[in-house]
């Protein structure tokens, strides 16, 4: 508060009506801010965040700024001669406070889908899981994703946490990668403005969000060594500019370099991604820490702009922004100025956030009210792929048997492994399923779908059957109107899967129930695609990714028609391996690791541009999905301002139920062999009604990055322009001519 506004409004105060105590309360804090304003003005919050933290940045000894510029390790399985850091809460990385100059600690904890807890670590302690990132690409709804981000930094600032290690936007290059659940697809229009926009929800609630993992680390098989080959232009195009338009958007206080190398060059000691492309091209202002072990060196990684090392007394193999870096400083290598301007960016994201003004800490958290967040997100970003002869939903009150098979229905539903879990209020309802070390353990959030459809139909005979036997599963199949058959395929960090299968018989499984049964709908939790041999013989397919907070009911009110799925494949689903640019991984299952990757393979057309530009038809693709209503969706109109495109069409809905639908625009640029999602929008409307839609679309989808110019440039000429349903299934071009020119 500024000093003077403080005591204004206390003058203001004492002429109202409020009891003498809350005035006298109020006026005390007032004249504390002003006393705190005076003594340390960089409180002074009319003061613009760069101001304030060069203030504070004044008043630090060189001692007091080495302990900005490294975190340390809080987490679990702390070698012997670690000490846990006193004060910090267990959890990811601590950074201790300085207090004589009022500094707070920085209290770190993963991840993106909520506060990641565990009995390892914090016994007890829950929160309200989030459900896989997919899940909230597929809303194709910016609202949903704030208001999940919101959720979980809320819950985060209430634990005591001020850093949420959060935003991953890496692209889906590789759909075996263990790690996809924690993103948001391969697009990165729709990943940069989801994650963006999740990030701004976290942040609105005071705490530092990251951005991760920077960059190109799209699979997790030799993550630590591994080197990612693709050329300035491609890279640009595709991962650089997901995060590009999140951090536009998010604006996140902190960039997560990543494990993998760049190029032959180590992603956190890389000049070109850290000072030329994030700090001298987009201006970023805050700060990069490393990942958990992603730091090789001191002088080098400093000077290509790494501003904080990450518990690197357990994860590096020695704390090089310790006494490496201080003897690189003595000797020259690295400058004062340097040092200055790393602490200068952790001070300034401090004070933008509000993480001084704003202190976390203990604060009473409404589980009911969260878990309606996750439910909603799962329930917008559910996505139906399969509806034959309107199967669904299902009337529950006039079923009189279901049979529920699989995946633990009856407990719960499943997560994804590694630093991302989080342990929901009830625990692991399935405890004990390997691996129950890390990425483990194998985590079952407790809302069970079961309970939920038995809820909803009350008047119906609903049985479980594991599954395991699938003689059994099919006989109960047979003798129920409808069987709804769960499959799962648990995916972690760390781990890559050899192919796109089901696990454990699962394909048979379901192959038994539908020809016992041939109204079969069959549910999916999982990370991303996976082969479905079956799926011509099944009546449906609902795709809830890993479901989340109250995912049993949500799955429920799907199933039900209670909510008409709407969500919109933010991925493509190949028919098989041959499909991708990369039909092998090498080392996933052991081996000697591979030392690169080749991304010039597909470049810039990562996903649905790769399937285009070589003319492949995927089994789904992006932008896919069904509804229980039907939509018309109108000619296509483009007003052009220069190189401003502003696509219009009505969108109404014909059916007899209420929905919402995504109009999707892509743009060609000439030359190109594929089209780019350039704009989106998704409406909610009432049978019978009608809207119109104005999409601006994204000026760097309409450009390219010119190497040699350093800079996006509008080439000219016809540029074609669609809108449709998904990359496949789009109306008549509109062709606009553009000027050429430069953004």
């Amino acid at each position: 508060m500024k000093s003077k506004a403080a005591a204004l409004r206390c003058t203001v105060l004492k002429g109202t009506v409020l009891k003498a105590a809350v005035v006298m309360a109020l006026c005390t804090w007032a004249g504390m801010a002003t006393s705190q304003t005076a003594t340390r003005p960089w409180n002074d919050t009319a003061l613009s965040p760069d101001a304030r933290a060069k203030l504070l940045l004044a008043q630090l000894t060189q001692d007091e700024k080495f302990q900005l510029i490294r975190s340390y390790y809080a987490g679990p399985d702390r070698p012997p001669n670690v000490p846990f850091p006193k004060g910090a809460i267990a959890s990811a990385g601590y950074v201790p406070p300085i207090d004589r100059l009022g500094i707070p600690a920085l209290e770190e904890s993963d991840a993106g889908l909520g506060v990641a807890s565990s009995d390892r670590m914090r016994p007890g302690d829950h929160a309200t899981p989030l459900p896989a990132g997919p899940v909230t690409a597929a809303t194709w709804d910016p609202q949903v994703a704030y208001r999940g981000g919101a959720m979980i930094g809320s819950e985060a600032h209430s634990k005591g946490f001020n850093v949420l290690l959060a935003g991953g936007v890496n692209l889906t290059r590789e759909p075996r990668n263990g790690r996809n659940f924690e993103y948001a697809g391969e697009d990165p229009l729709l990943a940069g403005t989801i994650v963006g926009e999740a990030i701004k929800g976290i942040q609105d609630q005071h705490v530092i969000s990251t951005i991760k993992h920077y960059a190109l680390n799209d699979q997790e098989t030799a993550r630590n060594t591994i080197s990612a080959q693709i050329g300035e232009q491609a890279m640009r195009e595709s991962d650089l500019l997901a995060f590009e338009l999140a951090i536009e958007i998010g604006k996140p206080g902190s960039v997560m370099c990543s494990y993998n190398k760049i190029n032959s060059d180590w992603a956190c000691e890389n000049d070109y991604l850290m000072n030329q492309v994030l700090k001298r091209d987009w201006k970023y202002p805050g700060f990069v820490m490393s990942d958990w072990g992603g730091v090789h060196s001191a002088a080098k990684s400093v000077n290509a702009g790494l501003d904080q090392e990450s518990a690197g007394e357990v994860f590096d193999k020695e704390v090089y922004f310790d006494a490496p870096l201080r003897t690189a400083l003595a000797k020259g290598e690295v400058k004062q100025a340097r040092i200055d301007d790393m602490v200068q960016r952790i001070l300034r994201s401090m004070f933008a956030v509000g993480v001084f003004q704003y202190p976390a800490g203990k604060a009473p958290i409404d589980p009911q009210v969260n878990l309606k967040v996750a439910r909603e997100t799962l329930e917008s970003g559910a996505v139906l792929l399969r509806n034959e002869n309107a199967l669904l939903p299902l009337d529950l009150n006039k079923l009189q048997s279901i049979a529920v098979i699989g995946a633990h229905a009856d407990k719960g539903v499943l997560a994804g492994g590694g630093s991302s879990l989080v342990t929901a209020m009830g625990g692991n309802a399935v405890p004990g399923i390997a691996p129950t070390a890390w990425p483990g353990p194998v985590m079952y959030h407790p809302y069970a779908p079961l309970k939920a459809l038995r809820d909803a139909a009350p008047k119906a005979n609903v049985q479980f059957a594991e599954g395991n036997d699938v003689a059994a599963a099919a006989a109960l199949a047979a003798k129920s109107e409808v069987a709804v058959v769960f499959v799962q395929k648990w995916q972690a960090e760390s781990v890559d899967t050899a192919d796109l299968s089901l696990p454990d018989n699962q394909d048979a499984l379901v192959d038994a129930v539908a020809k016992a049964n041939p109204h079969t709908v069959v549910v999916l939790e999982n990370s991303g695609p996976v082969a479905m041999p079956w799926l011509d013989q099944v009546g449906a397919v609902l795709e809830t990714w890993y479901p989340g907070g109250d995912g049993g009911k949500a799955i429920a009110n799907l199933l039900s028609g209670k909510v008409n799925p709407s969500g919109r494949l933010p991925v493509s689903w190949p028919s098989d391996l041959s499909q991708l640019p990369r039909k092998d991984l090498p080392g996933v299952s052991g081996g000697t690791p591979p030392e690169s990757v080749d991304y010039a393979i597909e470049g810039a057309n990562v996903g649905y541009r790769w399937y285009q530009s070589k003319g492949i038809k995927p089994l789904f693709p992006f932008g896919y999905g069904l509804s229980y209503t039907q939509f018309k969706h109108g000619d296509l109109k483009v007003d052009a301002k220069g190189t401003q495109l502003r696509a219009t069409v009505d969108v109404t809905n014909t059916g007899s139920r209420a929905g919402a639908d995504v109009a999707q625009v892509y743009v060609r640029v000439p030359g190109a062999k594929s089209a780019r999602l350039a704009g989106y929008a998704k409406v909610f409307l009432k049978p019978g009604e009608h809207r119109t839609l104005s999409i601006p679309l994204e000026p760097k989808l309409l450009a390219d990055f010119d190497a040699g110019k350093h800079g996006w440039v509008i080439r000219g000429g016809q540029y074609s322009v669609a809108e449709g349903r998904s990359s496949d299934d789009l109306g008549k071009p509109v062709n606009v001519q553009l000027p050429a020119g430069t953004l």
